[in-house]
């Protein structure tokens, strides 16, 4: 099917979107009817390289009315990947004993060829208090996340999509009505960025048309084209009578699929898990399994342990798996308990610190108060003398001016006496 494409300019970009989306269960009959729901959500983390922090939480969505959000470690955590998880955003608070179960699948969008794009899931895990988090350590080699011939960062921006649902009782694959054809949002990035005309199964939604733009005008030339149902659902049923088919199988073909479980098993088993080879193993396995041991040195005994191999070698990984995040979160934990050591530590010393310069204070304090009470008693000693001078002062001020009048009488009748003494020594 071609798309024609009429885009606008400067569309601002999505932060964070949620959505609700329908889902079928294709193991039932259409006539069944069985739909439910998984919730989309799209996280666009802006300025990715200067990010600091070691880990990075999404803002908080509700699914079926419980809190989750989304845990990255942008430099991975202690291993060269990005690593993603989904966590229970309000798992301090839940009440002892909890849990609850959740499918997810995540996806980090190559924004400039989508089909490029990481995403890995997991149908269901248990979550609960010694387990509030889970998903990938190793999701995405950062060589690959920070390759600029890659999309994962386009403009130092990432796009990460996380699809969840509690809704664990059936296969789900995701249907909305944008599967049909590419949105609008996503023809406009696609073009800006490469000036071609593609069409995409499954559309991400990483612009958001402003009002004031133009928006794009999307003409489906062939509505007639399949939609992602149609195409799934045929596929799943492909795959169904494959497996039941007796499918004859060459030595070259058996040889071919030992090569590919003899290069599986050269890889550790977290590296094969993170690689999402899992999958191409199973036809592998199909085809050792259906091979005519007869005119091989395989025993009948071998035949067997490759029968038990497939459920086993899942088994494994996953177990291996489980210990690598265990580990990692123990590593985690001894950091934070290490951490909080460390501030209790600088607590007590501060602690000691603040109590010495209390005495001090308080032997101060003692003292101020006791000069503070020698200055009250003082003062108010001085003020009854004070207040006793004033009763009397009229008295004294009399006395004070009648000594004056004294001693002006005094002076004259001495002046008088001084005189005469005077006037008689020439007569004597």
């Amino acid at each position: 099917m071609e798309v024609n494409n009429k885009c606008g300019s400067n569309l601002p970009k999505v932060i964070w979107k949620v959505e609700i989306l329908k889902v079928v269960d294709v193991t039932k009959s259409q006539s069944e009817d069985v739909n439910g729901q998984v919730t989309k959500v799209t996280w666009r983390i802006e300025n990715f390289s200067r990010i600091k922090d070691k880990k990075l939480y999404s803002e908080n969505f509700i699914v079926d009315g419980n809190k989750w959000r989304i845990l990255i470690f942008p430099k991975g955590n202690n291993v060269n990947h990005l690593s993603i998880y989904l966590d229970v955003a309000d798992s301090e608070n839940l009440p002892y004993g909890w849990s609850r179960f959740a499918g997810f699948r995540f996806a980090v969008i190559d924004q400039i060829d989508r089909t490029t794009s990481i995403a890995k899931g997991i149908s269901t895990h248990e979550f609960k208090a010694t387990e509030s988090d889970w998903g990938f350590t190793s999701f995405l080699p950062l060589s690959e996340l920070k390759d600029p011939k890659r999309g994962y960062l386009v403009d130092d921006a990432c796009l990460v999509e996380a699809y969840v649902s509690t809704d664990i009782s059936y296969v789900l694959m995701v249907q909305t009505d944008s599967d049909k054809h590419k949105t609008e949002e996503a023809d406009c990035v696609k073009a800006a960025v490469d000036d071609q005309k593609t069409v995409s199964t499954e559309p991400i939604e990483i612009t958001t048309p402003a009002q004031t733009q133009p928006s794009c005008q999307i003409v489906a030339i062939e509505p007639e084209d399949p939609t992602e149902e149609d195409i799934k659902t045929f596929f799943t049923s492909l795959e169904s009578e494959l497996s039941n088919s007796d499918t004859v199988f060459s030595k070259e073909e058996a040889k071919e699929a030992l090569a590919k479980l003899d290069e599986a098993l050269s890889m550790t088993p977290v590296d094969f898990y993170d690689s999402g080879k899992f999958s191409s193993l199973k036809q592998a396995f199909k085809i050792l399994a259906s091979f005519d041991c007869s005119s091989t040195t395989l025993s009948a005994e071998q035949k067997n342990e490759l029968l038990a191999m497939e459920e086993n070698l899942k088994d494994q990984v996953d177990r291996a798996v489980k210990a690598v995040q265990d580990k990692s979160r123990f590593t985690e934990k001894e950091s934070i308990k290490l951490t909080i050591s460390r501030n209790l530590d600088l607590n007590l010393i501060r602690y000691k610190e603040v109590e010495s310069e209390l005495k001090q204070v308080e032997q101060k304090l003692a003292a101020l108060l006791a000069e503070r009470k020698g200055i009250f008693q003082g003062s108010k000693e001085m003020k009854k003398e004070l207040e006793a001078l004033g009763k009397e002062w009229a008295e004294y001020e009399g006395n004070a001016k009648a000594a004056e009048e004294e001693e002006r009488s005094v002076e004259a009748e001495w002046g008088r006496m001084k005189d005469f003494i005077s006037s008689i020594k020439g007569k004597i």
